[in-house]
């Protein structure tokens, strides 16, 4: 597995210090688990970003609320 720099502003390091030492944990993996933890709430916007006509679909979205045109409300969607 390879390694990265992570620069933390240092209040934060210096508590993260503190609770992993309380904790007996090792910083690296306290950083890993909240990692993991980010990555399994945003799996599904990772799906969806893989798949291209989502993606078609996100864009050509963003250009119609750019341009102003009017959205369909729930009731026209529903029918």
């Amino acid at each position: 597995m390879g390694t990265v720099t992570v620069r933390i502003p240092e209040d934060k390091r210096d508590n993260l210090k503190v609770i992993a030492s309380l904790e007996r944990r090792n910083i690296k993996d306290i950083l890993t688990e909240l990692i993991d933890e980010y990555l399994d709430r945003h799996r599904e916007t990772l799906e969806l970003l893989s798949k291209p006509e989502w993606l078609e679909a996100i864009r050509r979205g963003k250009e119609e609320v750019e341009l102003g045109v009017k959205g369909k409300s729930l009731h026209e969607l529903e029918g």
